[in-house]
């Protein structure tokens, strides 16, 4: 996935709110539900940019990625 200098700006500025908080509102960072159901733990879409998601989920204190990419991610 190719994003544009402004997607790139954005996606950067995202991603360090993502790293201080990931579930900050200005993310919408929701559930997704075929992914939890293969993973067995409840797994996060975080959109960093357009349509560009982190994916994720909580150990403890800890986020873990399941990947970046567009909605084909959760696939």
């Amino acid at each position: 996935m190719k994003l544009d200098r402004v997607e790139q700006d954005l996606a950067r500025q995202k991603f360090l709110i993502f790293r201080e908080d990931p579930f900050d509102a200005s993310l919408g960072t929701h559930r997704i539900n075929r992914l939890s159901a293969i993973y067995k733990k409840t797994v996060y879409s975080a959109c960093l940019a357009g349509d560009l998601r982190a994916v994720f989920y909580v150990e403890g204190n800890t986020v873990v990625s399941v990947g970046i990419g567009n909605h084909a991610i959760y696939g």
